[in-house]
Order: C-alpha cells, then structure tokens, then sequence
C-alpha cells in the first residue's frame, strides 16, 4: 500500500467512546515547552494544535500537563490544568481545534523522578529514593546531567497525586476538552511505581505487578469519577525517555496482568517512544503487545511508533494489532497527513533540526522560516 492507495483502513470513521472520529489517525502527544512561565497555553499553541484539525487528524491529544502545583511538572514551558489561568489557556486551545470540527483530549502527566524544571520550586519525588538511569533531556531544557534521586513517596504524597489528577481532569471539562488521558508511560511517575527498578517498595504499591500497577487503577477511578461521561484512555509504554531498552520482565504474563486492571478505561494508548511499532510491540510468541490489549479489555487500542510508514500503519489496522494510529514525527512534518494520504500526495520526511536545539514552537517556527 502507498501514499496513493485511496482506501487506505486508517481512512475510516471509528467511535470512541461517545467520541464519533472521522478518521483512524490521530496526534501523539508530544512535549513542546511553549506556555508561558505560569503553565498558560498561548495563542501560537491553539495556532499550532488548529492545524492538526485543519489538516483533517481524527483526534489530537495535548502534549502532557501537569495536574497539580506541587511536584508533578516535568519542564519549564509545560502547561498545566491547574488554575483559572490554565483552564481559560485552555478553552482557547480547544475553541480552535473545535472550530474545525475536532474533539481533543488533555494528556495529563505527573513528571515525578524525571522532572528537569518545576516553576513551584519544589524536589522530586518518586516511589522510592532510587535515581532514575540516563540523563536529562537538553532538548526540553535539562542541563544533561544525571537526575537526582527524588524522596520516596509517603501514603499522603500518593493520595495528594491522585486528587491533583482528578481536579486537573475537572478543569480539562471545564475547559471544554472532550476527554482525558492518563499519562502511565514513558519513565513518567505512574511509570515508575509500575517499573520494579524504580519502586523497591514493600507496601500495598510495591511488590508483584498486579500492586505495582495499583496507582494508575486508582488514577483512572478518580479520574472517571470526575469527569463523568468523558472517555478516559491510558498510555502505557514498555520504553521510557530515559531507557528504551526496558520491557515488562514478566512479558506477556505482566502484559495481561497490567491491562487487565485497566478495562475501565475508555481506550489504551500503547506508546514507543520514539522507535518504530515493530520494534517495542512484538511479543515472543509472535503477538504484539497491542494486539494483547485488545484482546485482554475488549477495548479500543492507539498503536504509536512509525505509523507515518503508510504500509505498516495499514497492517496494524487490519492485522488487528490496534483500532487508531497515532502520529508523532510523522505529524510534526505532516500537519495534514490525514488529507495527503486521501487525495494521494506524498509524505514530506521529519527533520530533526524542527527540535533543536529547543523542542518548542519557537524553533518549529524558526526551521520553518529557513525552509
């Protein structure tokens, strides 16, 4: 199949949740440190998110926000979902998106151990007093040093990350989003309780995988309850910004055990984090990971890794690996993939170069100028 085959699957309706998309492709989250200092989205973002809906994406996901104004921030320049301020940023962003007839959903994320830039002044914190491997991102503004260990989490700092989480999903609502993603992957802090060389603890949260996963299962009940009717979806990942060479221990085994205490969510939001579908999504056996979601929730599935390369994306959809795509890199240099792939126009390749040396839409805007 190539970029002129005009039946492509992913040109296809799907429903998700109460959601009506009209097609399988949608936006991958990604960081891109372009609020103001104070967490506020800007009018260059609904700008920058407009145009995935213009360019004819079933559905965009936020890049992460931070739910709360105490430890969870990753990045200076991320937004959050925390204050008045936020939530009218917000609504901006999401009036813009709607206007071309678009739902979007707010990804909210809880940096914990890995966080290189919190405006509240505050430490890190994280399952246990374990330092997280690899090195901060210089791209999203880390110094490149190692991070440090964060303090190990009491019961309190876990109940005050899940009511942050759910009163950030009330503003997303309130901002008019038309669902929530919990960010569980990628070395984030859900991440790192589900991670057992980053959580060594020996409580209710600690221990085999099924006590592991117990904060994202009380993430999501919190989250669901305070959104009511919204869908809610999950993103989990084997690889981590800081480790891409990670998988669940336990294979499969874990695979099952982890998705089976996530069936409520709305869909699954499978990530690779940069590395292509094939590479982080196979299984021993031949299966992949996404294909395994499904078949544990009877859920919808988002499959994520190099869903640009039309052929494979087209496989993942009638392979029954996954029931929508999403696009990072592929987005970024292709706004309007969705409307290229129907009328048959070739895909224009990612440049790195629109990342450096910052991830933000400062240095998207500038690449774009020297083209």
């Amino acid at each position: 199949m190539t970029t002129t085959d005009l039946a492509h699957p992913a040109l296809a309706p799907f429903d998700l949740g109460t959601l009506r998309l009209r097609n399988r492709f949608t936006v991958a989250p990604m960081t891109r440190i372009s609020a103001t200092p104070d967490g506020t989205p800007t009018a260059r973002m609904a700008g920058y998110y407009r145009e995935f809906a213009a360019g004819g994406f079933g559905l965009i996901t936020t890049e992460g926000i931070y739910p709360d104004a105490a430890h969870s921030q990753g990045y200076y320049g991320q937004p959050g979902l925390v204050t008045d301020a936020h939530v009218a940023g917000w609504r901006t962003v999401v009036d813009a998106v709607h206007a071309e007839g678009v739902p979007i959903v707010a990804q909210l994320m809880h940096a914990g151990a890995i966080s290189q830039g919190n405006s509240y002044g505050n430490g890190t914190i994280g399952p246990s007093a374990v330092a997280p491997p690899g090195r901060m991102m210089a791209d999203y503004g880390g110094v490149g040093g190692p991070w440090s260990a964060p303090r190990e989490m009491t019961t309190r700092d876990i109940d005050e990350v899940i009511a942050g989480f759910a009163a950030a999903a009330a503003n997303a609502k309130a901002a008019g989003f038309d669902g929530v993603e919990i960010h569980g992957a990628n070395g984030y802090l859900l991440d790192q309780f589900l991670t057992g060389y980053t959580n060594l603890r020996t409580d209710e949260y600690g221990g085999p995988v099924r006590d592991r996963v117990r904060l994202h299962v009380r993430v999501l009940d919190a989250v669901r309850a305070a959104v009511g009717e919204l869908p809610v979806g999950v993103r989990l990942s084997q690889t981590k910004v800081n480790d891409f060479t990670y998988r669940w221990p336990g294979g499969a085994d874990d695979a099952r055990v982890i998705f089976g205490a996530l069936a409520e969510a709305t869909y699954l939001h499978i990530a690779s984090e940069g590395r292509n579908f094939l590479e982080t999504a196979r299984l021993a056996d031949g299966s992949t990971i996404t294909q395994l979601a499904r078949e544990v929730t009877g859920k919808p599935v988002i499959a994520n890794g190099g869903m640009h390369a039309l052929p494979q994306a087209a496989d993942v959809l009638t392979g029954g690996h996954a029931d929508l795509l999403s696009l990072g890199t592929g987005a970024l240099a292709n706004p309007d993939l969705p409307r290229r792939v129907e009328t048959g126009r070739p895909l224009d390749p990612f440049d790195r170069e629109m990342l450096h040396p910052m991830a933000n839409l400062d240095t998207a805007a500038a690449w774009r100028a020297r083209r």
